[in-house]
């Protein structure tokens, strides 16, 4: 029998049992792909992390990301609260770790009390979603999906969602409707099997030359009824914003988690780059336990 240690942190807050919990293992060498998920699903948290050690020795780690249910290519607490954790441990060279992931290399920067990571791809867009289709999984009415500014769209910097615009008050009130996804994922499938990830966002104002946003994801059909804190949605949200304009670089402070009393900041930023529109998101951490487990 051997033992493995683990932390969690609540990450994208500066207080304990705010934004968004995570698992991590620092040292999952000797974990089996089956007992990694077995871990995952046994904490129930929206992602549990696992470090290994690089392929490539210039890079930081590997770093294996799970949600209850599959690994994933990419996501964003993950990485900032295993970056806060390495750098803990004195694993950040000159304040800059490197992880090995499906979808990419993930640099990620340690300043102060805020980490920030990039993401690893570039925006890309994919297949348009109906509005009517996605207000009934969230119990809107369609005319509180906002099409002025884009249309629900698929977006992804290395893990995709369907992004939508809705009206403040919608926000608010949306509320997941298990079977209407259920419905809704095979009228649109183009996320992958028990996947169909909604990122809800309404404007909430200017700050310090910072776009000001409140979001809301729901992804029922991949076990997260809702999650208090998504930063692979915030990034490709501010790469599409970007896109919509002839800026080079934006900042947006976006709020998340407020409805399940579990209050979120993440500073995501989107500029112009040689291969197109990429992005970044930070946030704090706080550390909450620590244990073992023995398998």
């Amino acid at each position: 029998m051997k033992t493995y240690e683990y932390v969690t942190v609540d990450v994208f807050t500066d207080r304990r049992f705010g934004g968004n919990p995570l698992a991590v293992f620092p040292d999952a060498q000797g974990l089996s792909d089956g007992e990694m998920q077995s871990l995952a699903t046994e904490f129930n948290l929206s992602e549990t992390t696992f470090v290994l050690p690089p392929a490539d020795p210039a890079n930081t780690a590997r770093v294996r990301i799970f949600n209850r249910s599959a690994e994933m290519p990419f996501a964003g607490h993950p990485n900032v609260g295993t970056g806060w954790v390495l750098a803990g441990r004195g694993r950040a060279k000159e304040g800059v770790l490197r992880f090995e992931e499906i979808a990419g290399l993930v640099e990620v920067k340690v300043e102060s009390d805020i980490v920030t990571i990039a993401a690893p791809q570039p925006l890309t867009l994919g297949p348009e979603m109906p509005a009517g289709l996605l207000a009934g999984c969230v119990g809107l009415a369609p005319e509180e999906i906002l099409l002025a500014t884009h249309r629900p769209v698929m977006a992804s910097v290395g893990n995709s969602f369907v992004v939508a615009e809705v009206t403040p008050d919608g926000l608010t009130r949306a509320a997941p409707d298990l079977a209407r996804f259920r419905d809704a994922h095979a009228a649109f499938p183009a996320l992958g099997p028990r996947r169909l990830p909604l990122y809800l966002y309404a404007h909430d104002g200017q700050a310090k030359n910072k776009t000001r946003l409140r979001a809301r994801m729901f992804s029922p059909l991949s076990g997260t009824v809702e999650d208090a804190a998504t930063g692979s949605a915030a990034t490709p949200l501010a790469a599409l914003l970007l896109s919509l304009t002839d800026e080079q670089a934006r900042r947006y402070d976006i709020v998340q988690g407020v409805e399940m009393g579990r209050p979120s900041l993440l500073r995501a930023s989107a500029h112009r780059a040689a291969d197109g529109i990429r992005a970044a998101v930070g946030g704090g951490c706080v550390p909450v336990l620590k244990g073992e487990v023995s398998l």
